[in-house]
Protein backbone atom coordinates (compact mmCIF):
# COMPACT_ATOMS: atom_id res chain seq x y z
CA UNK A 1 0.00 0.00 0.00
CA UNK A 2 1.60 3.38 -1.12
CA UNK A 3 2.77 5.97 1.69
CA UNK A 4 -0.03 8.47 1.78
CA UNK A 5 1.99 11.49 3.11
CA UNK A 6 4.42 10.74 0.23
CA UNK A 7 1.68 10.86 -2.80
CA UNK A 8 0.03 14.14 -0.99
CA UNK A 9 3.46 15.62 -1.24
CA UNK A 10 4.98 14.73 -4.51
CA UNK A 11 2.62 17.71 -5.96
CA UNK A 12 4.42 20.55 -3.89
CA UNK A 13 7.93 18.69 -4.57
CA UNK A 14 7.14 19.08 -8.45
CA UNK A 15 5.76 22.93 -7.52
CA UNK A 16 8.87 23.21 -5.84
CA UNK A 17 11.53 22.37 -8.30
CA UNK A 18 9.35 24.62 -11.06
CA UNK A 19 9.59 27.78 -8.74
CA UNK A 20 13.36 26.80 -8.31
CA UNK A 21 13.68 26.38 -12.36
CA UNK A 22 11.76 29.67 -12.50
CA UNK A 23 14.01 31.53 -10.19
CA UNK A 24 17.05 30.11 -12.04
CA UNK A 25 15.93 31.30 -15.56
CA UNK A 26 14.87 35.03 -14.32
CA UNK A 27 18.12 35.34 -12.99
CA UNK A 28 19.83 34.46 -15.73
CA UNK A 29 17.62 36.54 -17.69
CA UNK A 30 18.60 39.49 -15.49
CA UNK A 31 15.14 39.76 -13.77
CA UNK A 32 16.86 40.22 -10.42
CA UNK A 33 14.53 42.37 -8.85
CA UNK A 34 10.99 40.70 -10.06
CA UNK A 35 12.41 37.13 -8.77
CA UNK A 36 11.65 37.09 -5.33
CA UNK A 37 7.85 35.48 -5.61
CA UNK A 38 9.71 32.94 -7.42
CA UNK A 39 12.58 32.25 -5.15
CA UNK A 40 10.51 32.73 -1.34
CA UNK A 41 7.89 30.33 -2.98
CA UNK A 42 10.05 27.26 -4.03
CA UNK A 43 11.77 27.33 -0.53
CA UNK A 44 8.31 27.62 1.38
CA UNK A 45 6.68 24.73 -0.87
CA UNK A 46 10.19 22.85 -0.32
CA UNK A 47 9.67 22.90 3.65
CA UNK A 48 5.87 21.91 3.30
CA UNK A 49 7.25 19.16 1.03
CA UNK A 50 9.76 18.23 3.87
CA UNK A 51 7.38 18.32 6.84
CA UNK A 52 4.73 16.00 4.98
CA UNK A 53 8.24 13.71 4.06
CA UNK A 54 9.15 10.90 6.62
CA UNK A 55 12.30 10.92 5.83
CA UNK A 56 12.78 14.49 5.39
CA UNK A 57 10.73 16.18 7.74
CA UNK A 58 13.75 16.86 10.41
CA UNK A 59 15.02 19.39 7.14
CA UNK A 60 11.92 21.14 6.99
CA UNK A 61 12.56 23.90 9.92
CA UNK A 62 16.14 24.58 8.18
CA UNK A 63 14.15 24.90 4.93
CA UNK A 64 11.89 27.46 6.84
CA UNK A 65 14.66 29.43 8.06
CA UNK A 66 15.76 30.00 4.47
CA UNK A 67 12.52 30.79 3.35
CA UNK A 68 12.42 33.64 5.74
CA UNK A 69 15.58 34.91 5.22
CA UNK A 70 15.35 34.94 1.38
CA UNK A 71 11.68 36.51 2.14
CA UNK A 72 13.45 39.30 4.33
CA UNK A 73 16.09 39.65 1.79
CA UNK A 74 13.68 40.61 -1.01
CA UNK A 75 10.94 42.32 0.94
CA UNK A 76 13.05 43.95 3.89
CA UNK A 77 9.72 46.61 4.86
CA UNK A 78 7.56 43.60 5.34
CA UNK A 79 9.60 42.96 8.73
CA UNK A 80 10.36 46.60 9.87
CA UNK A 81 7.34 47.79 10.82
CA UNK A 82 3.53 46.48 10.82
CA UNK A 83 1.25 49.99 10.77
CA UNK A 84 4.20 52.01 12.63
CA UNK A 85 4.95 49.35 14.58
CA UNK A 86 8.33 48.66 14.99
CA UNK A 87 8.40 44.57 14.64
CA UNK A 88 12.24 45.04 16.45
CA UNK A 89 10.28 45.27 19.55
CA UNK A 90 9.48 41.65 19.31
CA UNK A 91 12.59 40.42 19.76
CA UNK A 92 13.64 40.05 22.82
CA UNK A 93 9.92 38.43 24.18
CA UNK A 94 9.92 35.91 21.21
CA UNK A 95 14.10 34.92 22.84
CA UNK A 96 12.42 34.69 26.08
CA UNK A 97 9.76 32.01 24.84
CA UNK A 98 12.49 30.19 22.96
CA UNK A 99 14.14 29.92 26.34
CA UNK A 100 11.00 29.14 28.00
CA UNK A 101 10.77 26.16 26.27
CA UNK A 102 13.89 25.26 26.72
CA UNK A 103 13.42 25.39 30.12
CA UNK A 104 10.57 22.92 30.08
CA UNK A 105 13.44 20.08 28.96
CA UNK A 106 15.35 20.91 31.70
CA UNK A 107 15.07 19.69 35.45
CA UNK A 108 16.82 19.70 38.44
CA UNK A 109 18.33 16.31 37.63
CA UNK A 110 20.64 17.67 34.89
CA UNK A 111 21.40 20.20 37.42
CA UNK A 112 22.84 17.44 39.81
CA UNK A 113 24.42 15.36 37.31
CA UNK A 114 27.41 17.47 37.63
CA UNK A 115 28.41 15.36 40.49
CA UNK A 116 28.42 11.91 39.15
CA UNK A 117 30.51 13.22 35.71
CA UNK A 118 32.36 16.30 36.87
CA UNK A 119 35.59 16.00 34.87
CA UNK A 120 33.30 15.62 31.42
CA UNK A 121 31.69 18.51 32.13
CA UNK A 122 34.53 20.81 33.33
CA UNK A 123 35.97 19.92 29.77
CA UNK A 124 33.10 20.82 27.91
CA UNK A 125 32.44 23.79 29.72
CA UNK A 126 35.65 24.52 29.06
CA UNK A 127 36.13 24.30 25.84
CA UNK A 128 32.96 26.05 24.99
CA UNK A 129 33.91 29.06 26.46
CA UNK A 130 37.79 28.94 25.10
CA UNK A 131 37.14 27.28 21.55
CA UNK A 132 34.78 28.95 20.05
CA UNK A 133 35.17 32.48 21.24
CA UNK A 134 38.86 32.53 20.36
CA UNK A 135 37.74 31.39 16.69
CA UNK A 136 35.48 33.83 16.30
CA UNK A 137 37.54 36.36 16.82
CA UNK A 138 40.30 35.19 14.82
CA UNK A 139 38.09 35.01 11.86
CA UNK A 140 36.57 38.48 12.61
CA UNK A 141 40.03 39.63 12.34
CA UNK A 142 41.16 37.45 8.63
CA UNK A 143 38.10 38.38 6.70
CA UNK A 144 38.09 42.23 8.17
CA UNK A 145 34.57 42.27 8.40
CA UNK A 146 33.02 45.79 9.46
CA UNK A 147 33.02 46.47 13.24
CA UNK A 148 29.30 45.52 13.83
CA UNK A 149 29.63 42.40 11.75
CA UNK A 150 32.92 41.60 13.32
CA UNK A 151 31.51 41.55 16.78
CA UNK A 152 28.89 39.82 15.96
CA UNK A 153 30.83 36.99 14.49
CA UNK A 154 32.58 37.23 17.82
CA UNK A 155 29.27 37.33 19.85
CA UNK A 156 28.16 34.24 17.87
CA UNK A 157 31.03 32.12 19.81
CA UNK A 158 30.93 33.72 23.10
CA UNK A 159 26.92 32.08 23.07
CA UNK A 160 26.13 29.07 25.67
CA UNK A 161 24.93 25.74 23.26
CA UNK A 162 21.37 25.14 22.57
CA UNK A 163 19.15 22.21 22.96
CA UNK A 164 19.96 21.90 18.93
CA UNK A 165 22.93 20.49 20.46
CA UNK A 166 21.11 17.95 22.58
CA UNK A 167 19.56 16.87 19.52
CA UNK A 168 22.55 16.33 17.88
CA UNK A 169 24.09 14.89 20.01
CA UNK A 170 21.04 11.83 20.52
CA UNK A 171 21.30 11.52 16.49
CA UNK A 172 24.75 10.76 16.73
CA UNK A 173 24.86 8.57 19.88
CA UNK A 174 26.74 10.46 21.63
CA UNK A 175 26.38 10.89 25.65
CA UNK A 176 23.20 12.63 26.09
CA UNK A 177 22.90 13.30 29.89
CA UNK A 178 26.47 15.04 29.37
CA UNK A 179 25.34 17.50 26.37
CA UNK A 180 22.57 18.64 28.73
CA UNK A 181 23.93 19.47 31.29
CA UNK A 182 26.96 21.02 29.46
CA UNK A 183 23.83 23.04 28.25
CA UNK A 184 22.71 23.76 31.55
CA UNK A 185 25.90 25.21 33.02
CA UNK A 186 27.24 26.79 29.85
CA UNK A 187 23.74 28.80 29.97
CA UNK A 188 24.04 29.63 33.17
CA UNK A 189 27.11 30.76 33.43
CA UNK A 190 26.30 32.76 30.16
CA UNK A 191 25.40 36.16 32.32
CA UNK A 192 29.38 36.56 33.74
CA UNK A 193 30.89 35.08 30.44
CA UNK A 194 29.70 36.02 27.64
CA UNK A 195 29.76 39.96 28.89
CA UNK A 196 33.66 39.36 29.86
CA UNK A 197 34.63 37.96 26.57
CA UNK A 198 32.88 39.98 24.23
CA UNK A 199 34.67 42.80 26.42
CA UNK A 200 38.19 41.45 26.25
CA UNK A 201 37.86 40.16 22.53
CA UNK A 202 35.18 42.13 20.93
CA UNK A 203 35.55 45.27 22.87
CA UNK A 204 38.19 46.42 20.21
CA UNK A 205 35.47 46.36 17.31
CA UNK A 206 32.30 47.89 19.32
CA UNK A 207 32.04 49.61 22.86
CA UNK A 208 30.71 46.83 25.38
CA UNK A 209 29.32 47.61 28.41
CA UNK A 210 29.89 44.17 30.59
CA UNK A 211 27.44 44.75 32.97
CA UNK A 212 24.59 46.19 30.71
CA UNK A 213 25.01 42.83 28.94
CA UNK A 214 24.60 40.81 31.71
CA UNK A 215 21.41 42.24 32.91
CA UNK A 216 19.74 41.94 29.39
CA UNK A 217 21.33 38.05 29.50
CA UNK A 218 19.65 37.74 32.76
CA UNK A 219 16.56 39.49 31.44
CA UNK A 220 16.67 37.74 28.23
CA UNK A 221 17.99 34.14 29.04
CA UNK A 222 18.12 33.43 32.45
CA UNK A 223 14.96 34.60 34.16
CA UNK A 224 12.99 32.92 31.30
CA UNK A 225 14.59 29.48 31.77
CA UNK A 226 13.90 29.49 35.49
CA UNK A 227 10.10 29.69 34.37
CA UNK A 228 10.26 26.70 32.24
CA UNK A 229 12.22 24.79 34.62
CA UNK A 230 8.69 25.86 37.12
CA UNK A 231 6.80 25.17 34.33
CA UNK A 232 8.67 21.53 33.95
CA UNK A 233 7.87 20.54 37.49
CA UNK A 234 4.04 21.73 36.63
CA UNK A 235 3.47 19.82 33.61
CA UNK A 236 5.97 16.44 34.11
CA UNK A 237 5.70 15.71 37.60
CA UNK A 238 3.78 12.58 38.66
CA UNK A 239 2.67 13.81 42.06
CA UNK A 240 -1.48 13.78 41.88
CA UNK A 241 -1.00 17.35 43.34
CA UNK A 242 -0.08 18.47 39.90
CA UNK A 243 -2.85 16.45 38.00
CA UNK A 244 -5.52 18.00 39.89
CA UNK A 245 -8.15 21.14 38.43
CA UNK A 246 -8.40 23.07 41.47
CA UNK A 247 -4.19 22.88 41.76
CA UNK A 248 -3.94 23.79 38.33
CA UNK A 249 -6.69 26.15 38.46
CA UNK A 250 -4.82 27.89 41.53
CA UNK A 251 -1.53 28.43 39.49
CA UNK A 252 -2.58 30.09 36.83
CA UNK A 253 -4.73 32.24 39.24
CA UNK A 254 -1.81 32.88 40.99
CA UNK A 255 0.02 33.46 38.43
CA UNK A 256 -1.87 36.15 36.91
CA UNK A 257 -2.16 38.09 40.37
CA UNK A 258 1.53 38.07 40.57
CA UNK A 259 1.61 39.51 36.82
CA UNK A 260 -0.94 41.89 37.93
CA UNK A 261 1.07 43.22 41.32
CA UNK A 262 4.57 43.13 39.06
CA UNK A 263 2.66 45.42 36.04
CA UNK A 264 0.65 47.85 38.63
CA UNK A 265 3.26 47.72 41.75
CA UNK A 266 6.73 48.04 40.78
CA UNK A 267 8.60 49.74 38.06
CA UNK A 268 9.04 49.06 34.68
CA UNK A 269 13.05 48.99 35.77
CA UNK A 270 13.92 46.79 38.99
CA UNK A 271 17.26 47.32 39.23
CA UNK A 272 19.74 49.77 37.77
CA UNK A 273 23.42 50.93 37.86
CA UNK A 274 24.70 53.02 35.76
CA UNK A 275 23.75 52.36 31.72
CA UNK A 276 22.94 48.69 33.19
CA UNK A 277 19.61 48.40 33.53
CA UNK A 278 17.71 44.56 34.75
CA UNK A 279 13.84 45.75 33.35
CA UNK A 280 10.51 43.83 34.26
CA UNK A 281 9.91 42.58 31.22
CA UNK A 282 11.30 38.92 31.90
CA UNK A 283 9.63 38.38 34.90
CA UNK A 284 6.29 38.81 33.09
CA UNK A 285 6.60 36.93 29.92
CA UNK A 286 7.69 34.06 32.55
CA UNK A 287 5.06 34.27 34.81
CA UNK A 288 2.45 34.85 31.72
CA UNK A 289 3.92 31.33 29.68
CA UNK A 290 3.80 29.38 32.83
CA UNK A 291 0.00 30.42 33.56
CA UNK A 292 -0.36 29.77 29.84
CA UNK A 293 0.77 26.12 29.49
CA UNK A 294 -0.71 25.58 33.12
CA UNK A 295 -4.22 27.20 31.97
CA UNK A 296 -3.45 24.43 28.82
CA UNK A 297 -2.84 21.26 30.78
CA UNK A 298 -6.26 22.14 32.84
CA UNK A 299 -8.03 22.53 29.46
CA UNK A 300 -6.12 19.74 27.68
CA UNK A 301 -5.14 16.87 30.33
CA UNK A 302 -7.82 17.33 33.41
CA UNK A 303 -10.74 19.30 31.74
CA UNK A 304 -10.84 16.90 28.17
CA UNK A 305 -9.23 14.10 29.46
CA UNK A 306 -6.46 13.90 26.49
CA UNK A 307 -2.68 12.45 26.38
CA UNK A 308 -0.30 14.71 27.99
CA UNK A 309 2.00 14.69 25.06
CA UNK A 310 0.34 18.27 23.62
CA UNK A 311 3.45 19.86 25.11
CA UNK A 312 6.27 18.01 23.23
CA UNK A 313 5.01 19.05 19.67
CA UNK A 314 3.84 22.58 21.04
CA UNK A 315 6.77 23.87 22.44
CA UNK A 316 8.69 22.74 19.66
CA UNK A 317 6.76 24.21 17.17
CA UNK A 318 6.94 27.80 18.38
CA UNK A 319 10.12 28.04 19.36
CA UNK A 320 10.56 27.11 15.66
CA UNK A 321 8.16 29.80 14.46
CA UNK A 322 9.53 32.48 17.12
CA UNK A 323 13.29 31.71 15.51
CA UNK A 324 12.58 32.06 12.12
CA UNK A 325 10.73 35.51 12.76
CA UNK A 326 13.85 36.79 14.89
CA UNK A 327 15.56 35.62 12.02
CA UNK A 328 13.49 37.52 9.46
CA UNK A 329 13.49 40.30 11.29
CA UNK A 330 17.32 40.75 11.84
CA UNK A 331 18.40 39.88 8.70
CA UNK A 332 15.73 42.41 7.03
CA UNK A 333 17.60 45.38 9.48
CA UNK A 334 21.11 43.92 8.08
CA UNK A 335 20.17 43.40 4.77
CA UNK A 336 22.42 46.16 2.88
CA UNK A 337 25.97 44.89 4.68
CA UNK A 338 24.82 41.19 4.37
CA UNK A 339 24.38 41.93 0.38
CA UNK A 340 28.02 43.37 0.73
CA UNK A 341 29.84 40.01 2.71
CA UNK A 342 26.93 37.68 2.94
CA UNK A 343 29.26 35.06 1.33
CA UNK A 344 32.55 35.83 3.09
CA UNK A 345 29.96 35.73 6.60
CA UNK A 346 29.07 32.46 5.37
CA UNK A 347 32.59 30.87 4.77
CA UNK A 348 33.64 32.50 8.45
CA UNK A 349 30.17 30.43 9.76
CA UNK A 350 30.88 27.15 8.44
CA UNK A 351 34.62 27.61 9.14
CA UNK A 352 33.61 28.51 12.93
CA UNK A 353 31.28 25.94 13.10
CA UNK A 354 33.63 23.64 11.15
CA UNK A 355 36.70 24.77 14.00
CA UNK A 356 35.03 23.83 16.65
CA UNK A 357 33.65 20.48 16.06
CA UNK A 358 37.15 19.16 15.28
CA UNK A 359 39.15 20.64 17.69
CA UNK A 360 36.42 19.71 20.63
CA UNK A 361 36.19 16.38 19.40
CA UNK A 362 39.99 15.71 19.68
CA UNK A 363 40.97 17.75 22.72
CA UNK A 364 38.60 15.45 24.44
CA UNK A 365 39.87 12.42 22.19
CA UNK A 366 43.21 13.41 23.64
CA UNK A 367 42.19 13.78 27.43
CA UNK A 368 40.95 10.22 26.81
CA UNK A 369 37.13 10.69 27.39
CA UNK A 370 34.91 8.12 26.37
CA UNK A 371 33.66 8.17 22.42
CA UNK A 372 30.11 8.97 23.17
CA UNK A 373 31.31 11.65 25.57
CA UNK A 374 33.62 13.06 22.58
CA UNK A 375 30.71 13.20 20.10
CA UNK A 376 28.78 15.01 23.05
CA UNK A 377 31.32 17.43 23.61
CA UNK A 378 32.01 18.21 20.02
CA UNK A 379 28.18 19.16 19.30
CA UNK A 380 28.12 21.91 22.67
CA UNK A 381 30.63 23.46 21.63
CA UNK A 382 30.69 23.49 17.85
CA UNK A 383 26.97 24.49 17.78
CA UNK A 384 26.00 27.96 19.37
CA UNK A 385 23.04 29.19 20.66
CA UNK A 386 23.26 32.70 18.86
Amino acid sequence: MPNTSQTTSKPLAWLSLLLAAVTVVMLLMGYRSEVGPFAVGALATLALFCMRHPVLKSYAFTVWVFAFVAASMFYPQAFMTWAGWDLGKLIVPLIQIIMFGMGTTLSVADFTRVLKMPWPVFIGFALQFMIMPLVGFTLAKAFGFPDAIAAGVVLIGCCPSGVASNVMAYLARGDVALSVTITSFTTLASPFLTPFLMDKLAGQFIEVNPLKMMFEIINMIIVPIAAGLIANRILFSRRPVFQQGKTLALIAGGGLVLVAGILFLTPVVVFKYGDAVLQRTGFVVGLLLIVTVTSVKLIVSVWLKRPGNWIDKALPLVSMVAICCIIAVITARSRNDLLKVGFWLICSSMIHNALGYLMAYWLARAIRLKESACRAVAFEVGMQNG
